[in-house]
């Protein structure tokens, strides 16, 4: 089992990015608006493939928003709390021998650290940051990196992810793919795929 880390592991992006625009003080869809703009999607897709820091995006996409870019990342993503029901289930698959890997297009690590506190390496097989490898979901190159460090074949894998455009790519080398918008349907379904019990 393969699983993104944001809005899957951590708590829904809307959601997360709902609460950041209620503190800041923001009108509804301003992020979204901004991220959507080709200027946001460039600072991210720049930060995913590890070729601007942190500081740089966080000063490029506060000008965007109109914010004060200090921390700004740490501010974004105050609330992406732990998904623990699906974070259980991957504990348990990975004991009863299903190897697990989490694919992430990696916000950064310096300033703040998103990842701290999961203790990814000590609970999946395989972590794959796309900063790390320079390729960004949806290329296939990076499905491709996450396999062979699984050792395993995509018809073998499911791949968990809020975005269908991930999962298309994924389901086009062969896995499997599963949207994972909520906790608590996602933790069901997977259980329910692997012949878990359910709490």
């Amino acid at each position: 089992m393969i699983f993104d880390f944001f809005g899957v592991l951590t708590f829904n992006m809307v959601e997360v990015i709902t609460a950041f625009e209620d503190r800041e003080k923001l009108a509804r869809g301003v992020f979204l608006r901004a991220w959507a703009d080709s200027r946001g999607q460039e600072l991210f897709r720049k930060l995913e493939l590890g070729q601007i820091n942190q500081a740089e995006w966080n000063s490029g996409f506060a000008a965007l928003i109109g914010v004060d870019s200090g921390d700004l990342m740490a501010r974004y993503l105050h609330d992406a709390f732990p998904a623990f029901l699906v974070l259980q289930v991957a504990r348990e698959a990975r004991a009863a021998g299903v190897r697990t890997a989490v694919l992430s297009n990696s916000l950064g690590r310096a300033p703040y650290d998103p990842y701290a506190g999961f203790d990814l390496a000590g609970s999946f097989d395989a972590v794959v940051l796309s900063a790390d490898v320079g390729v960004r979901k949806p290329d296939p190159a990076i499905f491709r990196i996450v396999l062979d460090r699984l050792g395993v074949s995509a018809d073998e894998c499911l791949f968990v992810d809020d975005s269908e455009t991930n999962l298309e790519a994924a389901a086009a080398l062969g896995l499997t793919p599963l949207l994972g918008l909520d906790e608590d349907v996602v933790a069901k379904r997977l259980r329910d795929l692997l012949g878990l019990p359910r709490f």
